[in-house]
């Protein structure tokens, strides 16, 4: 199949990614941290082409992504410090990893780019959303990026130009009042750390 390159700032193209997702179908966006392919969480054949594609271990989770910092809280069991990160940092380049309320844990994310939201919300539902490379290769910044590793393997790209920030979201295991993180990206732990103090 050939990949539909899609323009951010057409209203009809962005409608036409969130169709595509809705579909099941595969969909690369921008965030303002890197580029990321998003399928339909709550769809199963959508979430396994989207391992397929990453060429991701099994039985790793995806991050869900979210339009609203208040969605994405709901979507685990949230304790303080959790709160306290999210109201510090969402909409922006943080990961949560909270407890999902069946026993896991679950990666939520609310993030600071206008366009992705814009597409959640047309989606209506959690989008799952690494970033746009095969496990282990470098992140796409832009659409040209992803075209580069996904031609005619996933169904669109939504071009909503270059990253701004670059870099991963920072990953942080928010459990309770503890906090780990687990991956230091655009965030830096100093800022963690300090948020973390001043909530106390």
């Amino acid at each position: 199949m050939a990949t539909e390159l899609l323009d951010g700032g057409a209203p009809e193209h962005v409608a036409r990614a969130a169709v595509l997702l809705c579909r099941g179908l595969v969909v690369a966006f921008p965030t303002e941290t890197v580029y990321g392919l998003g399928a339909r969480a709550d769809d199963a054949r959508a979430v396994a082409r989207l391992a397929r594609l990453k060429e991701r271990p099994a039985g790793k989770p995806f991050t869900l992504l979210f339009a609203s910092p208040e969605e994405a809280l709901a979507a685990g069991v949230p304790g303080r410090a959790a709160r306290a990160l999210a109201e510090a940092f969402w909409p922006g380049p943080l990961t949560l990893v909270i407890r999902d309320g069946r026993g896991g844990d679950v990666g939520l994310r609310c993030p600071d780019c206008e366009l992705t939201r814009r597409v959640l919300r047309l989606v209506g539902a959690a989008v799952a959303a690494p970033s746009a490379n095969v496990s282990g290769g470098e992140p796409a910044r832009s659409a040209r990026d992803v075209l580069a590793v996904f031609e005619g393997r996933i169904a669109a790209v939504l071009d909503g130009g270059s990253a701004p920030l670059g870099v991963p979201s920072t990953v942080v295991r928010a459990l309770d009042d503890e906090a780990e993180v687990l991956r230091e990206g655009a965030v830096s732990e100093a800022r963690i750390r300090a948020v973390l103090r001043t909530s106390r």
